[in-house]
């Protein structure tokens, strides 16, 4: 009886073995390049918690529902619902049933030098939202399962140009997202130029934010008058160049006094702020409360 308790449960180990090794791919070389393709739930959902400095996640939700808090904030994620997060992104929990993970470094891909190819740089990833999701439809969803199952055979394959043909199907996978997000949202009756503006203003933003809080700044670097800049976000995007510098600052700002120790007066030195007062009123006026009532409040709530 034992015996067989035993061979059960020995059975039962190599079972559970295999199929960490299956659902969980990953493409790494000599030149620190990193893709890994992975099936994820509640009992391995650890691995989604941990991304490196440059990756860059595509979560991809299989099951009926998931929940998951970045920043503090919750989010509902619908079945067959995609995010695209960034290093940047603080992920405090999750409640995973099924979904699946796409993480990708820089060495292996940048989006920046091959924005040309792919268009995802401020959209998908360094966007003006907190996070960018991706609803697919019937369709979307056949093209990215046929993605996902090619990303898994390649990932076997361990042959010659496989990182080409890794990054191939990932280009796919984020051209795919840009579509439906320009095909499905207000975007598709905006002329390609002035999407193509708003992605480099994006981008710009998420460089410079720290240092440079103002319109001017950021339309000499596109070329363009702050007038032209901003009549133009506000008539076409509905939201102006300076709402979307401050939101960005106060993600930041909101990220060091949840997760560092630093002081008020360090955290607006960090931001650009020559004096806490100033940094003080700005955040009173966007959040409601002082940063020193936001954090207080904070840890009311994890105590």
């Amino acid at each position: 009886m034992d015996g067989t308790h035993c061979f059960f449960k020995f059975s039962s180990l190599i079972t559970t073995l295999n199929r960490v090794i299956f659902d969980t791919m990953v493409f790494t070389n000599e030149s620190s390049e990193l893709l890994s393709v992975l099936e994820l739930n509640n009992n391995n959902k650890n691995i989604f918690f941990d991304p490196q400095l440059t990756d860059k996640t595509i979560l991809w939700n299989t099951g009926e529902c998931l929940t998951i808090t970045i920043d503090h904030i919750n989010y509902q994620v619908l079945k067959n619902e995609v995010l695209f997060l960034t290093e940047f992104h603080k992920i405090d929990h999750a409640e995973i049933h099924s979904a699946r993970m796409v993480r990708f470094n820089k060495s292996f891909f940048c989006m920046i030098d091959q924005d040309s190819q792919v268009g995802s740089k401020g959209l998908l990833f360094y966007g003006p939202n907190h996070i960018q999701k991706v609803l697919l439809d019937q369709a979307s969803v056949q093209n990215f399962e046929i993605l996902w199952k090619t990303f898994r055979a390649e990932m076997l394959e361990k042959n010659v140009l496989q990182k080409e043909m890794l990054e191939s199907i990932l280009k796919r996978m984020l051209i795919l997202s840009v579509r439906i997000i320009r095909n499905t949202t207000f975007l598709n009756s905006v002329q390609t130029a002035q999407v193509d503006l708003m992605r480099e203003f994006n981008y710009l933003v998420e460089i410079h934010f720290l240092e440079h809080h103002d319109v001017a700044f950021y339309a000499s670097m596109l070329n363009k008058s702050p007038k032209t800049l901003s009549n133009l976000f506000s008539s076409v995007f509905n939201r102006s160049p300076v709402t979307i510098i401050h939101d960005r600052i106060m993600i930041h700002a909101r990220r060091q006094i949840n997760y560092t120790n630093l002081s008020i007066k360090e955290i607006a030195h960090k931001l650009g702020y020559q004096d806490i007062q100033t940094f003080s009123r700005f955040f009173k006026n966007r959040q409601g409360i002082s940063p020193a009532q936001y954090r207080k409040r904070l840890k009311i709530i994890v105590t």
